[in-house]
């Protein structure tokens, strides 16, 4: 069975976060990227191929060279799954409020 890979999975890693943060500005190599990290290049190959699968770079051949972009629209769904939970916090707060607002009242 093929495992899958999401977006959550890939902005789970401090790497590939930093990954991301360095392609947001500019499309990078390969090598460009590994030389920011304190690893092989092989392992940073790693996580830039997650991050290919799940859709948030894209990988793109020039001679020798692999050059990555970044390709954010798939963040849409991490902004979607929070926004959820920040509506339900928002009423919750909003609640509070009008409770504290009312206890006030009554002690005036």
């Amino acid at each position: 069975m093929k495992q899958t890979r999401d977006i959550f999975q890939a902005i789970a890693d401090p790497t590939r976060r930093q990954i991301i943060g360095m392609l947001a500005g500019k499309t990078l190599n390969v090598n460009a990227i590994a030389r920011e990290f304190d690893m092989t290049r092989q392992a940073v190959s790693l996580h830039v191929q997650f991050l290919n699968d799940c859709g948030l770079i894209v990988i793109k051949q020039q001679g020798r060279e692999r050059y990555c972009e970044a390709k954010f629209e798939k963040l849409n769904e991490v902004t979607d799954w929070v926004n959820q939970y920040r509506k339900y916090w928002d009423n919750k707060f909003d609640a509070l409020e009008g409770y504290l607002d009312k206890i006030q009242k009554k002690k005036k």
